[in-house]
């Protein structure tokens, strides 16, 4: 049992850890928070690390009785979400070269900053379609048995856990990564960053319209 639930562990984190892939990421949270002072930043990271923590137990446990309930499938969701996701990474590729996240400027921006926390800092640049779905399908066999429920419970709100740490950690720490980099490295590594972002959307859209089409594809036509 004990290692059943630890293989269940470490299989949905390092699927989720590999879709969200805060290192990259991270350069995007540091573009869009140049306007902070490090501790405003390491605050902005906490709150965001909650919000995911937030986000998954609710796909985790929530997720597809909210999908069901809208009547959004998952096709709808990746294509959406790929879509946010992609045109938030086109914006950032071709957005100007911002000033050094070390030299704070006008007070309204870094509140500006601030009230993007949830949007789309956690969605859809965290936590997005992909990772959202990831967290519906490891679920979405649960089954009622007592047991079977409660070890899958535990392993989702473990996973979420460790995974809204991992968050915590890289994303406040991004100022020691830009650094080690450099001004050029850094400037590079954001675009680098905007570009698998879009690359990103784009790839979830096209799961999700795969999704839809091949089945449709696969319809026989009838015979008269």
């Amino acid at each position: 049992m004990v290692d059943s639930l630890i293989s269940d562990i470490l299989f949905g984190f390092t699927g989720l850890i590999s879709i969200i892939n805060p290192i990259g990421i991270a350069f995007v949270f540091l573009d869009r928070t140049a306007s902070l002072t490090m501790e405003e930043r390491t605050a902005l990271a906490r709150k965001i690390a909650i919000n995911v923590l937030c986000v998954l137990l609710v796909a985790f446990f929530v997720g597809t009785p909210i999908l069901h309930f809208f009547g959004i499938s998952m096709e709808a969701l990746r294509i959406g979400g790929g879509l946010a996701v992609a045109v938030g990474g086109w914006q950032m590729l071709n957005a100007p070269d911002t000033q050094p996240a070390e030299q704070p400027v006008k007070r309204v921006d870094a509140d500006k900053a601030k009230s993007k926390a949830f949007f789309p800092l956690t969605v859809p640049l965290t936590t997005g379609p992909g990772s959202i779905a990831t967290a519906i399908a490891l679920t979405a066999n649960r089954t009622h048995k007592l047991s079977d429920f409660v070890l899958s419970s535990i392993a989702s709100v473990v996973i979420s856990i460790v995974v809204a740490l991992v968050v915590y950690l890289i994303y406040s720490r991004a100022v020691i990564f830009a650094k080690y980099l450099g001004v050029e490295g850094t400037k590079v590594a954001m675009r680098v960053s905007s570009f698998l972002l879009l690359c990103i959307g784009v790839q979830i859209m096209l799961t999700g319209f795969s999704e839809f089409l091949i089945p449709i594809a696969q319809m026989q036509p009838v015979v008269k």
